[in-house]
């Protein structure tokens, strides 16, 4: 929101000695940031001058050199406008003069002396878009009765200055003048004046020739009057000037009356051309793929969810956000529909982000106040009457459900002292209110204040104390250590250990985004969860929020591969989040990724499925889940995973994650993954640790070998190795899988190494093969399988 102060202070008398920077810094010591505060032209040494005398310069077919009379002397200048010419009130600045494009020095141009430069009012830093024709091909030409050696700013009506606000989005009401003249009035003590809407009208009354048809409940309010007869012609000067100081374009008297208002109340409006639109006005809902030409002559293509301005054939207008090109008003139009509603501004604010965001539709988004709606539409019909000679008939056609009462709030002073933490007297508590233009009563042990409906931000008890703190000053309240009662916070250690684990091993940590694109949330998961989606997201690219950490990982592999570094050992604890039923869920997850090669035993290794099925039982040994845990084959796995080199992590029966190398589909390369539900994982309580001294007794291990079916896993025989041997069997490790034609093509070999130790003697070799030929038996006869010799 731009103010202009020569705006505001049509409404409030503001010191002339407070410069533009005091006035921006008090605005913010009360919550309203500003990005700049300057003055609409920024330059100095400037004069209005007449040129004398005109003539070509002797050494060039384009300048001209002239001699111009600036009331306290006559300058020769050069001058290069095609413009320029004798008799003519310009702008001059002298030497010295300091410009947007730099400081004007006083030499020879050509052999000839130029004493200074006559200025067109792009020279003085005016817009381009606020430029009239004659303004951008040369010269500003002024008026004969513009006096020569006066300030040409000032003879602009361009001597304003302007603050650029950064406002909150609940401050809707500071989208107007009326509404800053308030913020100000509160700071200074001011009283802010009252809005002239005094106007005549005709005996014919508009409700007998205009009809309105509201068919949407997206309009709560909607108020339409008629204008006859309208001058279209330029704007005044002072309407043209203050639309400038704000950011808009004039266009037109018409045109720029309706944008003088929605600055002056916050209320946009909006014109119809009365005869293109015809008897009838409806405001429905559009129809699913309806078109509709707005304004800048693109065709929009509408759905339900936008609100339209009709008639009985066709859309006339997107409610709230841009009027229809079939009902603009035009030089040629004499009548005009005017146009005061509110509507839903959550439709709105949907509307305006798929086709345009304009500054109507950033006031319907905030909320408008229905008073204000009623007082813009008034407010629009004197200034018509006075500057566009328009006859405006009687009445005006209501379409009225809202509440336009002011809510009433009991304000406890103790709780005004308690919540800040200071005491501030009642009287400068109702001086204060009072100051805000609201209105306050006294009760028995509070106060009741009226708070004006152009105040949407305030419903509570503590948004007036809010309002009472901040305009008493944020610097007047000391600073206090607060007292209360606390607990000593919690440590998750655990979380921290498997870290410095996984960082002990040789991993790395990384931190990824938790929002990814929803084309991709279901990567690396098995389908079975509802994903969340975001409503208003920021990026196309984060939409959505994650299920699995393995999409991250493997966006940062690609970016290191990218910058040839395949050797990736990364992990990550993060949350992910999934919706059940109508609840949001989130749980702790560990992912892992591994590449390349990987530093194992003090060695290089290349990455392989065991490589990482190791570090996920060292992890599981290092949480207390040794001898509790199991690696299955699962078809029900994520389709980026390779089925037939992954597993399913199992502890005491439970499915916590899983682990395998990437589908090449998915990944050429060899990389492998794997992910983690800790939550899952520390939810299965472990026992204490149990310690046991080191056998001082020497072991004996024995190494077989098995051919057995393809289709026979290492798990099923090792499960049959237990329950075939006894406690002396300590331990057992797969060493090696053999594949070949000499053992058959639907045939492979598993070795294994048994470890036999008891912790109270020594083993005898007779009592050790006993138990070993046992093993070999019962694998024989449980898996079919052959004893491999050699």
């Amino acid at each position: 929101m731009k103010l202009s102060r020569n705006f505001v202070n049509d409404y409030i008398d503001l010191d002339k000695d407070l410069s533009i920077k005091k006035i921006a810094e008090d605005m913010t010591s009360i919550g309203n940031e500003y990005d700049l505060a300057y003055p609409l032209i920024d330059c100095t040494n400037l004069v209005v001058g007449k040129i004398l005398s005109c003539t070509n310069h002797p050494d060039s077919d384009h300048l001209h050199t002239c001699v111009v009379d600036i009331g306290t002397e006559k300058l020769n200048i050069v001058c290069g406008a095609p413009n320029c010419r004798e008799g003519l009130k310009v702008i001059v600045a002298k030497d010295g003069a300091v410009l947007p494009g730099g400081t004007i020095k006083k030499g020879i141009i050509r052999g000839c002396e130029s004493n200074g430069m006559i200025c067109s009012l792009a020279e003085l830093g005016l817009e381009n878009k606020f430029l009239e024709a004659k303004d951008k091909d040369g010269i500003h030409e002024f008026a004969d009765d513009v006096e020569v050696g006066s300030n040409p700013i000032k003879a602009l009506g361009l001597d304003d200055e302007v603050i650029d606000f950064e406002l909150t989005s609940n401050r809707g009401d500071l989208l107007s003048i009326l509404g800053m003249a308030y913020e100000l009035g509160a700071i200074y003590n001011k009283k802010v004046k009252s809005i002239d809407t005094s106007f005549t009208e005709t005996k014919d009354d508009v409700n007998d020739v205009f009809k309105i048809q509201i068919a949407t409940s997206d309009c709560p309010l909607f108020l339409a009057k008629k204008a006859l007869n309208v001058t279209i012609k330029e704007s005044p000067a002072f309407i043209k000037n203050r639309l400038i100081a704000s950011g808009i374009r004039p266009i037109n008297n018409v045109v720029d009356i309706s944008n003088y208002v929605m600055l002056e109340t916050g209320q946009p409006l909006h014109f119809y051309d009365a005869d293109s639109l015809g008897d009838t006005l409806i405001v429905r809902n559009a129809l699913e793929n309806e078109k509709l030409i707005t304004l800048d002559n693109i065709e929009r293509t509408l759905s339900p969810e936008d609100i339209v301005i009709a008639n009985k054939t066709s859309p006339v207008g997107l409610a709230g956000v841009m009027g229809g090109l079939s009902t603009e008003v035009e030089l040629t139009t004499k009548n005009i529909i005017i146009e005061s509603a509110i509507f839903d501004n959550i439709k709105i604010r949907k509307t305006s982000k798929k086709i345009l965001r304009s500054e109507a539709s950033n006031r319907f988004e905030k909320g408008l106040d229905p008073n204000r709606t009623y007082l813009a539409i008034e407010r629009s019909c004197a200034l018509l009457q006075k500057y566009a000679n328009a006859q405006i008939m009687q009445g005006t056609v209501v379409y009225d459900k809202i509440s336009k009462e002011s809510k009433k709030i009991s304000l406890s002073l103790d709780k005004i002292n308690k919540v800040l933490g200071i005491t501030i007297p009642e009287k400068e508590v109702i001086s204060i209110l009072e100051r805000l233009a609201f209105t306050v009563s006294k009760e028995a042990t509070s106060l009741l204040v009226e708070v004006p409906t152009r105040r949407r931000d305030i419903s509570i008890e503590e948004d007036l104390i809010e309002e009472v703190g901040r305009i008493y000053g944020m610097d007047n309240i000391k600073g206090k250590l607060p007292v209360l009662d606390i607990s000593l916070g919690t440590y998750n250690k655990t979380k921290r250990a498997i870290k410095h684990k996984l960082a002990d091993l040789g991993l790395n940590e990384t931190v990824s985004y938790t929002l990814i694109s929803k084309d991709n949330v279901k990567d690396f998961t098995t389908d079975d969860f509802e994903p969340i989606y975001l409503n208003d997201p920021m990026s196309e690219d984060r939409n959505a929020l994650r299920n699995s950490l393995l999409h991250s990982l493997k966006e940062i592999y690609l970016y290191n591969k990218a910058r040839n570094n395949s050797d990736i050992s990364i992990f990550e604890i993060g949350k992910c989040f999934y919706k059940e039923d109508t609840k949001y869920k989130e749980d702790l997850h560990l992912g892992i990724l591994l590449s390349g090669e990987f530093y194992y035993d003090i060695k290089k290794t290349k990455v392989d499925f065991y490589i990482l099925k190791g570090i996920a039982e060292e992890l599981l040994d290092f949480l207390g889940y040794e001898n509790r845990y199991t690696f299955e084959k699962d078809e029900h796995i994520p389709r980026q995973l390779h089925p037939g080199i992954s597993a399913s992590i199992n502890v005491n029966g439970n499915k916590i994650g899983f682990l395998g190398k990437v589908h090449p589909k998915t990944l050429k390369d060899d990389v492998y993954v794997l992910e983690i539900n800790l939550d899952k994982l520390l939810n299965i309580k472990t026992a204490k640790m149990k310690y046991k001294d080191i056998s001082k007794y020497p072991s004996i291990i024995k190494d077989v070998a098995f051919i057995v079916n393809k289709d026979i896993t290492s798990k099923e025989i090792m499960d049959t190795i237990k329950k075939a041997s006894s406690k002396i069997l300590t331990n057992i490790e797969l060493f090696d899988l053999y594949t070949g034609e000499n053992i058959g093509a639907d045939k492979k070999s598993l070795a294994y190494k048994l470890t036999f130790m008891s912790p109270t003697r020594t083993l005898t070799e007779e009592e050790v093969m006993i138990i070993f030929n046992n093993v070999i038996e019962k694998v024989q006869k449980a898996h079919n399988a052959v004893l491999r010799d050699k």
